[in-house]
């Protein structure tokens, strides 16, 4: 298969996977392109345009710094967030630009990085344009952030269309496609796992094994798994009480995890567990909208959902009733056949979850500037029902019903990010999404699998939903919220 479970799970920095870490990767693309070809130490200047969303929500999504962030030469995965502030200002005060990290050439913000409103590029709404004058050539290219931090060329675009198309009439055409056990619909998949006795997650495993061992694929999974935690224990612990940006949204983790630890707080019955993934979510964008180290899943305006779903599994599911209780810390404690099977269930969580998010992908969006927040939202509810249901030991069935349910109560949902910002209501709609995705997977798995809308019927629905919305719905800021809450 073309995507993978670790396509779907990134590590980088806030605000959002398409308008920050996409264009951060394609800057350092074309600086990477520049040194294999020889060219960079005879680079004069460097422009760039963003187009589309890119430009509209560019300035409140740090697009502009995560092109001059990737211009000198760091990648989002390694990148400490609290470097971005300095560089930038550095680059603003100075107007130059250490390219790559060693060259250093002139560079006027204000003409050199130029944000299109009104315009777009012909292949995505995040479109950016990348010149380079290299002696008295013009070295240009056209990059793309389709969501989730991907990044494609346009001719690479183009191919990706030509190379889906001839593996779907493979299919079709019963020949078997490279070592994997491929599936291009949620019907394909379920039938690949009766065929071979497979569950959802042992089915990604094999289909792993091409480029990686077991043992490999496992220690990634647990790395990302790692990087969530560190989320959520840095969002529950900042002592800034605002975030930055201009909308003076108060954070609100901190306070909440000290209420919830407090020996006197007494939650009603089952509401315990709401008020901790409400926590563990809230934690994550509120690091995310600071630019914090985010975990892509399979977006960062959808980031918080996977670990809150994952955190709650982690304490009320799988562990004794205290793991994770402190969201703060991580001592490690547990006995290793505790550790290893809380670790096997994150891995078989994960491995679920990326297989939805690759029909995501694949058949629709989960970009918000293509089809709304329906295509960042709404799949990670699914792929985290997915995920859920999976280790509360569903069938297949029952784990393709969990992601049907948590995507079809999301249709419709629009992006539209007020002041451009990923806060309001990106926050809470995934401390929202969150539970309702804990509710999808126990849902589903009081039925035996059969429903009346199947998976791949409600992604179809949410294709078609975001092709028919307006472009001021889909993360422009010029609908919806976004031009009814005055901005103070």
């Amino acid at each position: 298969m073309a995507l993978g479970v670790l396509d779907l799970f990134s590590i980088g920095i806030g605000p959002s996977s398409s308008h920050t870490v996409g264009p951060m990767r394609a800057a350092l693309r074309f600086v990477d392109e520049l040194e294999g070809h020889g060219l960079l130490h005879r680079v004069r200047r460097v422009r760039v345009g963003l187009y589309g969303s890119l430009a509209a929500t560019g300035i409140g999504h740090g697009s502009d710094s995560a092109v001059l962030v990737g211009l000198s030469g760091f990648d989002p995965e390694t990148l400490d967030p609290d470097q971005v502030g300095p560089l930038v200002a550095e680059v603003k005060t100075q107007r130059k630009l250490h390219l790559g990290g060693r060259l250093v050439i002139e560079f006027e913000p204000e003409t050199d990085l130029v944000l299109h409103m009104r315009k777009n590029l012909p292949g995505h709404p995040n479109g950016m344009l990348i010149r380079a004058e290299v002696d008295d050539e013009v070295i240009e290219r056209e990059y793309y952030s389709v969501g989730g931090g991907f990044v494609v060329t346009a001719e690479e675009l183009a191919a990706e269309k030509d190379a889906a198309e001839t593996i779907e009439a493979s299919e079709q055409a019963g020949q078997e496609v490279g070592r994997t056990i491929d599936f291009a619909t949620a019907d394909e998949l379920l039938a690949r796992c009766r065929e071979h006795g497979l569950s959802i997650a042992e089915l990604m495993a094999v289909n792993e094994r091409v480029t990686r061992s077991d043992e490999q694929l496992r220690e990634k999974l647990l790395a990302i798994w790692a990087v969530m935690r560190e989320c959520v224990h840095n969002g529950c612990t900042r002592e800034e009480t605002t975030l930055p940006g201009g909308l003076k949204v108060r954070r609100r983790a901190p306070e909440l995890r000290a209420k919830l630890e407090a020996a006197d707080y007494r939650a009603s019955g089952s509401l315990d567990a709401l008020e901790w993934v409400n926590l563990y979510a809230l934690a994550v964008n509120e690091e995310n909208a600071a630019g914090g180290r985010i975990v892509t899943a399979p977006t960062n305006g959808a980031a918080g959902i996977i670990p809150a779903v994952l955190h709650y599994m982690d304490r009320f599911v799988t562990g004794d009733g205290t793991a994770g209780a402190d969201a703060s810390s991580d001592d490690g404690a547990g006995t290793a056949a505790g550790a290893s099977a809380a670790d096997d269930a994150v891995v078989q969580f994960l491995l679920t979850a990326g297989a939805i998010g690759i029909l995501f992908k694949r058949n629709a969006s989960i970009s918000g500037a293509e089809v709304g927040c329906q295509g960042e939202v709404g799949s990670a509810c699914a792929m985290a029902a997915a995920g859920l249901c999976a280790v509360l030991g569903g069938t297949p069935e029952q784990v393709e019903n969990a992601a049907e349910i948590g995507l079809e109560h999301n249709l419709g949902l629009t992006c539209d990010p007020v002041g451009g910002l990923v806060q309001v209501p990106c926050i809470e709609r995934n401390a929202i999404a969150s539970v309702k995705a804990i509710n999808a997977a126990r849902l589903a798995m009081h039925g035996d699998g059969s429903h009346r809308v199947s998976l791949d019927q409600a992604i179809e629905t949410m294709r078609q939903t975001g092709a028919d919305m307006k472009s001021k719905y889909k993360e422009t800021s010029r609908g919806g919220l976004a031009v009814n809450v005055v901005e103070c």
